[in-house]
């Protein structure tokens, strides 16, 4: 289960490299037509943005593996451990509950935007829109992972390097 949990990481974390790289290949290639030609390319501003939308939704979820999202501990750190637990159990459900909803409206988007094309790069939305449900399915599929061992312990060990330390971020990786 490990080492699933290891190669989905990584191919996690590799798609988001790639789509920085070409979002970054696009947007240089860009800038040095602009300068040596004068002329800019009329579908870099549109792929630089969708490249991006696509990386913020597929990459939340290895931020919250990792703690990298907001929270406020206030409520958590006042209570005793077993009240910790539990309002930790009560942020996965409230997650996976809201995380599941956004894939369901994401979906609906998605299908609603299909036949209407990206004004420069004539491709159709829903692959655009599409960065929605699969960027909140990965969000449960991060979370549904790191779930036990953030209620229980309120932290998370990394797993995609074998030698990591426990994190013992305030609040947890998702709290």
């Amino acid at each position: 289960m490990k080492r699933l949990e290891r190669i989905f990481v990584a191919l996690n974390a590799w798609a988001l490299i790639i789509m920085l790289s070409a979002m970054t290949l696009v947007i240089g290639a860009n800038i040095t037509f602009r300068y040596l030609t004068g002329h800019s390319v009329p579908w870099a501003d549109e792929a630089a943005r969708y490249l991006m939308i696509w990386l913020t939704f597929t990459g939340a979820g290895l931020i919250l593996r990792n703690g990298g999202h907001v929270a406020i501990t206030n409520l958590q750190d006042a209570l005793p451990a077993s009240g910790q637990k539990f309002l930790r159990a009560a942020i996965v459900v409230g997650l996976l509950i809201f995380f599941g909803f956004m894939v369901h409206v994401g979906l609906q988007y998605a299908q609603r935007m299909q036949l209407q094309l990206t004004p420069a790069l004539r491709i159709p939305f829903i692959y655009v829109y599409a960065a929605m449900p699969i960027g909140f399915g990965l969000l449960i599929i991060h979370l549904l992972i790191i779930a036990r061992l953030f209620i229980t312990a309120g932290t998370y060990k990394r797993s995609d390097d074998a030698g990591a330390k426990v994190n013992s971020l305030p609040g947890g990786p998702i709290g």
